[in-house]
């Protein structure tokens, strides 16, 4: 069974990330720009899409990731999706389009309040053009998204990934703009900014305002003098602790509001400084934001127990109910997944769960030709020419494939 698994997954991944080798080169993404009136210039934005996005039989919609600090993160959290969803053979969370958002003026755009202070609450000149975060944030709402939602195709799912000042950026808008995003991951936010403003009105904000149906991972990085740990700097008071106190003294005020409807979650990344902490924190967000959508363990265990009393398609539909309700629109079931496990079936003699669930991928995804060929796989391994043949030609008629017709010809070569 452990190979069989292997093979199909190693089949998945080929077929995820065949398209996008082109020529020599292994395309992560491509390049886009947008106008902006809002801003006055020319905006670039970096765009990861699914590998089934480009197909023309393909009426999947996605969710979608907006990347502050497109050009620095952007590759992480495109590689982290790829891994952790079906496109590498995984369920811990959909296949996502990424967007990135690259810089211009990175002081400008992810400062909400002019700063006259550093983080150690020193008088500075180094933020000269700050203050212009909200004027970002109605370029994001009223002109990219909408540009991203015309032209991809995007489910109505939103997620924003910001560090340092983008991660203070995803505070100002999760508390002003909650509706922008169903998600937020936020990485070692510069709450110290402007002496504490955010924060302090952070306090006021998590206690009045609703948040049901919203979640947010953050991650705070090491930032404190060696030797030093979190219970001495969440109390003190000196400058050389201001970065890392004000994000715990954050993660204090998210906690303190239960009623609220957030659902929250942090981790203290001990051996990671602010550099480092925006990659384990993406993918421990993804883990956590996501923890609904794969089948929990014991269920997993129970769909192939010989001896368990189950209903296949009524588990993975009451699933999949579970999670469209989460993420506010209708989530089916990957066919390649529900491929893999149908094949899986017939590896492991199940055969009755095998045809539940190729009959649950043809339901979802009636114009699929490797939904009939499946359905055909599986009267072929069970000796019936008639209805293999039936399936497997209903397959050819929607799609030419040389498998299918190879399987087709050995039926007929059958005695």
């Amino acid at each position: 069974m452990k190979k069989a698994l292997l093979l199909l997954f190693l089949i998945v991944f080929q077929s995820a990330y065949s398209q996008d080798i082109v020529g020599n080169s292994i395309v992560l993404g491509h390049t886009d720009s947008i106008q902006s009136k809002i801003l006055n210039e020319k905006r670039t934005i970096w765009v990861h899409l699914p590998a089934g996005a480009a197909s023309k039989n393909n009426t999947s919609r996605y969710p979608v990731v907006y990347v502050l600090d497109g050009s620095e993160h952007f590759a992480s959290v495109s590689g982290i999706i790829q891994y952790l969803s079906e496109a590498n053979g995984n369920m811990f969370c959909p296949d996502m389009i990424v967007v990135g958002i690259n810089n211009t003026d990175r002081t400008r755009d992810l400062t909400p309040t002019y700063g006259a202070f550093d983080y150690e609450n020193k008088p500075t000149n180094s933020f000269k053009t700050s203050g212009g975060g909200e004027k970002f944030t109605a370029f994001i709402e009223k002109e990219l998204m909408p540009y991203i939602e015309a032209k991809y195709p995007t489910a109505p799912f939103r997620m924003l990934i910001g560090h340092s000042f983008g991660g203070l950026t995803a505070v100002n808008i999760l508390l002003n703009h909650t509706e922008l995003f169903n998600a937020y991951t936020i990485v070692d936010p510069s709450m110290w900014w402007d002496r504490y403003k955010l924060l302090k009105h952070a306090h006021d904000v998590l206690k009045q305002k609703n948040f049901t149906g919203k979640y947010v991972f953050m991650g705070i990085a090491n930032t404190m003098p060696r030797g030093d740990d979190t219970l001495h700097a969440h109390h003190d008071t000196s400058a050389k602790t201001n970065h890392i106190r004000s994000i715990l003294n954050l993660a204090d005020e998210f906690k303190a509001n239960p009623g609220n409807g957030l659902t929250f979650n942090y981790k203290f990344y001990n051996d990671d400084n602010h550099n480092s902490s925006p990659l384990i924190t993406e993918y421990d967000a993804f883990r956590f934001l996501f923890s609904y959508y794969k089948l929990p363990k014991e269920t997993d265990e129970a769909l192939f127990d010989a001896n368990a009393k189950i209903d296949v398609a009524a588990v993975i539909e009451n699933h999949y109910a579970d999670v469209s309700r989460r993420m506010g629109y209708r989530v089916m079931p990957p066919e390649t997944i529900l491929d893999a496990m149908g094949h899986d079936y017939i590896e492991v003699n199940l055969p009755d769960r095998a045809l539940a669930v190729f009959s649950l991928n043809a339901k979802y995804y009636p114009n699929s030709a490797g939904a009939y060929a499946a359905i055909g796989d599986y009267y072929s391994a069970e000796k019936n020419k008639t209805k293999a043949t039936e399936f497997y030609n209903k397959s050819l008629a929607i799609s030419e494939n040389k498998t299918t017709r190879d399987k087709l010809t050995r039926l007929k070569d059958l005695k």
